[in-house]
C-alpha cells in the first residue's frame, strides 16, 4: 500500500493547535475554580465526601443531673500538651453535618436573631444579634474584615484543654466530631473568648454568672460523651458552681423514653367507586375526589354499596 504523504505545513501546525487547546481549558478551569472560592469562602461547602464523624459515646441520659454524671468523670493528673495542634481536630468549620454550611455559620444561625444572609441560600450570616449567655450583653454581628470577630465561637471544653485530657487518645475522626459538636460550641462576645483561652472551669468561668450552672453542665456532657476526665482542680470548681443549682440536668439530644409516644397515623382510606357493590357492612372508603362513603344498605335496596 502506498504511503500517504501530509502537507508539513499541516503537521507543524497540530502542536499548536493542541497547545492552544490545552490553554484554553486550564483558562476555564480556574475560572471554574475563581468562580467556586467565594461561594465556598462565605461559609457554603460543597458535598464531595461522606465522611461520618461521631462521638465514642452517646451523649448522656435523658434527665441526668451534671452534678451525678460529674461523679462519673474520671479524676486524673493534666497530660503534657506535647503533640498538640488544631490541626489533630481537623481543619477548622467543616459541614460535619452534610447540610451545605460550615460549622461556624450552624452556630451563628442557631445563636443569633434577626438574622440577615449573604446571598439568597440561609447559610452564611451577613449580619444578627447575639444575645450573649457568657456576658449578658446584646452583641450587633456583622460580617466583614474587623467586623466579623465580635462574635467568636467557643469550644466550651477547649481543644487544648481535651488535647491534655484524653483526647490524644480518640481518633482523629471523634476528634473533629469534638471540634465541631454543637454541645461544644458556644457563639460569644469575641473579647471574652480570646480572654478565657484554653482555660477549664478552674481557671476561667463566664462572667456573667447566672450562665455559670448551664455553662459547667454543658463542660460535663462533653467530657463524658468524649471519654474526657477532669484535674481534682476542676472537679472541685465544677461541683461547687453545681451545688449553687441543685437537680441542674446535664444537656443532651437523648429524649425522654417516658414521653407519650404521637399516636400512629390511621390507616389511609381506599378508594371506592360510589355506587359499586361492596362486601362488608361499614366499611369505609372514598371517591377519587375526597368524598367519603360507606359500604352499607339502603331503605329500598338490601344489596351493600358504597353509599354516603
Amino acid at each position: 500500500m502506498p504511503h500517504l504523504h501530509r502537507p508539513r505545513s499541516t503537521t507543524a501546525k497540530r502542536p499548536l493547535a493542541l497547545s492552544a487547546f490545552l490553554a484554553a481549558s486550564l483558562a476555564v478551569a480556574g475560572l471554574a475554580a475563581a468562580t467556586a472560592a467565594p461561594a465556598q469562602a462565605a461559609g457554603v461547602v460543597p458535598q464531595t465526601t461522606t465522611t461520618t464523624y461521631t462521638a465514642p459515646n452517646p451523649e448522656p441520659a435523658y434527665g441526668a443531673e451534671a452534678a451525678a454524671l460529674l461523679e462519673t468523670i474520671p479524676v486524673k493528673g493534666r497530660a503534657p500538651k506535647t503533640g498538640y495542634d488544631r490541626s489533630q481536630f481537623g481543619p477548622a468549620w467543616l459541614d460535619v453535618d452534610g447540610n451545605g454550611c460550615d460549622t461556624r455559620n450552624d452556630m451563628l444561625n442557631r445563636d443569633l436573631t434577626d438574622i440577615t444572609y449573604v446571598t439568597s441560600v440561609p447559610c452564611t450570616v451577613a449580619s444578627g444579634t447575639l444575645a450573649d449567655p457568657y456576658t449578658a450583653a446584646t452583641i450587633a454581628f456583622l460580617r466583614g474584615v474587623g467586623t466579623s470577630d465580635a462574635v467568636q465561637i467557643d469550644h466550651m471544653v477547649a481543644l487544648s484543654d481535651a488535647w491534655q485530657k484524653g483526647a490524644q487518645q480518640l481518633t482523629y475522626s471523634q476528634r473533629v466530631a469534638l471540634a465541631n459538636d454543637p454541645l461544644n460550641l458556644q457563639s460569644t462576645d469575641g473579647p471574652t473568648n480570646e480572654q478565657k483561652g484554653d482555660g477549664d472551669a478552674a481557671t476561667w468561668l463566664p462572667p456573667n454568672t447566672a450562665f455559670r450552672c448551664a455553662y459547667v453542665a454543658r463542660q460535663v456532657s462533653v467530657k463524658a460523651t468524649y471519654s474526657l476526665w477532669v484535674t481534682q482542680a476542676e472537679h472541685d470548681a465544677i461541683a461547687g458552681i453545681l451545688a449553687q443549682c441543685p437537680g441542674q440536668l446535664a444537656p443532651t439530644d437523648q429524649s425522654d423514653p417516658l414521653a407519650p409516644q404521637a399516636p400512629a397515623p390511621a390507616p389511609a382510606l381506599p378508594t371506592v367507586t360510589p355506587g359499586a357493590y361492596c362486601s362488608t357492612a361499614g366499611a369505609q372508603g372514598v371517591s377519587s375526589t375526597g368524598v367519603p362513603y360507606t359500604c352499607k344498605t339502603s331503605a329500598t335496596d338490601t344489596r351493600l354499596r358504597w353509599r354516603q
